[in-house]
């Protein structure tokens, strides 16, 4: 074998990512990525960069729909610039209690996907769209799923069994956990030393943390939906379901049919809550940042939220894994944020965390902790792209 072009596509409620990677001879060189932005609102932004991160696209074209975004994509890699893909490698957010194993596309996968559609609504159903198409553009191409799941298998029963009646634990109803490529990269990028008791903090508009032991998923903040564990950018993350029940009575009173009352909760319970939420103003940690900046008490309510039920969390992970080697942030926050991740280790002193400024002062792969401090603590970006493409590699044997 000498080359190997391998497409990776990550699909969102809002945009498409993609990249190439050249994966023949053992090699892992990423040829050029990209991305559709903004699908269905009036900022569409459209972007391909190469090695180098030197701008071959650069537009800002209307993007109305899914189906819009994703021709612009096929449309470029039909351009002759790039290598036509030998494979791709379609990020999936859950395949459900019935699709666990990464695995080729087929038509009756997809179905299968779909049937599941309600554990991740913000990803699953673009995701669908773009395996079909694919399927059908690239017909002579192997497809495969990867699944964000995949990394949580080894979960103890103990972790992913509700408390709930078997009725509903009989029709998937557990927990699955979610950012599982993010947390299998850190894994790798650790190897071969990879600490026995390690927690991931991965930040960013979902934001979720995980506790690992010996490489392997011991419990993960996410459960039946990304919804769960922590707040996030409009997520609640944890909340007493007698809230949801509340809410939904008040919602009943003027929506009596079932299906839209729950879809109106829904819309609350991931999209106006959160940091949004608790703010009245955004969900992204950057506007959020500018705003205490400027005494605003509502966004200085939102971040001390995050960061003090991040904390909350990294503790209970540390009774769990019965200690800690080495905390990790990664994540669009947890890489760029200094502040968040300062105001997070402050509350863990406790737990033998301690920062040092200096090192903390950094955007970027770094280690953070003072010299000092029993606990190391890590920035480290994640390379989902990368584990996407060791992944289909495996699966066609090469």
């Amino acid at each position: 074998m000498s080359s190997l072009p391998v497409l990776v596509l990550n699909s969102g409620s809002s945009s498409i990512k993609f990249s190439l990677y050249e994966a023949g001879n053992g090699e892992r060189t990423r040829l050029f990525e990209g991305a559709v932005d903004g699908i269905g609102t009036d900022q569409g932004k459209f972007w391909i960069k190469n090695a180098s991160g030197t701008k071959l696209v650069d537009q800002t074209p209307e993007v109305p729909s899914r189906s819009v975004a994703f021709k612009l994509v096929v449309d470029a890699l039909n351009s002759g610039q790039f290598p036509a893909p030998a494979a791709i490698g379609h990020r999936t957010v859950c395949g459900g209690p019935t699709v666990r194993e990464n695995q080729r596309i087929t038509p009756q996968l997809i179905d299968e996907i779909e049937s599941y559609a309600d554990l991740a609504p913000l990803h699953t159903p673009i995701a669908v769209y773009i395996m079909r198409e694919a399927l059908r553009l690239f017909p002579a191409t192997p497809n495969f799923a990867i699944l964000d799941t995949y990394f949580h298998r080894t979960l103890p029963e103990v972790a992913t069994r509700m408390p709930i009646p078997t009725e509903y634990v009989a029709i998937g109803v557990r927990k699955y956990g979610y950012h599982g490529i993010s947390y299998e990269s850190i894994v790798y990028q650790l190897q071969p030393n990879v600490p026995e008791k390690l927690v991931v903090a991965h930040l960013g508009n979902g934001a979720s943390i995980s506790a690992i032991r010996k490489g392997e998923c011991l419990d993960t903040s996410m459960a039946l939906t990304p919804t769960s564990g922590l707040i996030s950018g409009s997520r609640t993350g944890d909340i007493d379901p007698g809230i949801m029940i509340f809410i939904l009575k008040k919602i009943a009173a003027t929506t009596p049919n079932t299906l839209d009352a729950a879809e109106k909760l829904e819309t609350v319970v991931s999209k106006k809550s959160g940091l949004l939420g608790v703010s009245e103003l955004s969900n992204d940690m950057r506007d959020l940042r500018e705003a205490i900046d400027a005494g605003n008490t509502k966004a200085r309510l939102a971040v001390d939220k995050f960061c003090w039920t991040i904390a909350r969390w990294i503790g209970s992970y540390v009774a769990e894994l019965n200690g800690l080697d080495m905390l990790v942030f990664t994540g669009g926050i947890g890489e760029n944020d200094i502040a968040s991740r300062a105001e997070i280790c402050a509350e863990l002193g406790g737990l033998g965390i301690k920062l040092d400024p200096a090192r903390n002062n950094v955007r970027g792969a770094a280690v953070i902790s003072a010299e000092d401090s029993p606990v190391t603590v890590r920035v480290i970006p994640p390379l989902e792209d990368l584990m996407i493409v060791n992944h289909v590699v495996r699966l066609l044997g090469e």
